[in-house]
């Protein structure tokens, strides 16, 4: 049993499944990164300095006590972080469509080269002497 289970997870795509997991956590780190530091402020500049990250719809605003101490924080729905989120996610299925398309590419070359003829066997190459020496 217990070998059965070690040859499961040494096969080939559990071992690929592992590394595509690592791989997305990291370009998914990265795209965060390039899209909050990379392409929100320069959609904020075309948009008027806009910062998605701070656009909001207040339900409750926040009460401020007499001295100057918030009692009682806003209530609000973040939309303008949901915008970078959505940009975000179109992003990283971008580059992961890229990585995988590549890796098919890369794949379907070293699949693709057929075996050669090996030509008559054996047994065939009998089978026509035995028929040139009957014609005799």
């Amino acid at each position: 049993m217990l070998k059965e289970f070690r040859d499961f997870i040494m096969t080939g795509n559990v071992v690929d499944l592992a590394v595509a997991v690592i791989l997305a956590s990291a370009v998914g780190l990265v795209v965060t990164g390039f899209t909050n530091d990379m392409i929100m402020p320069i959609v904020g500049h075309f948009t008027g300095g806009v910062d998605f990250a701070d656009l909001k719809y207040v339900l409750d605003p926040a009460v401020i006590g007499p001295d100057g101490e918030v009692v009682e924080p806003e209530n609000a729905v973040m939309w303008g972080k949901w915008v970078n989120s959505i940009i975000n996610l179109i992003i990283v299925g971008f580059v992961l469509f890229l990585i995988v398309k590549a890796y098919a590419k890369v794949r379907k070359k070293k699949e693709a080269a057929p075996a050669p003829d090996p030509g008559p066997s054996e047994k065939d190459i009998l089978l026509e002497i035995r028929d040139e020496l009957r014609k005799k």
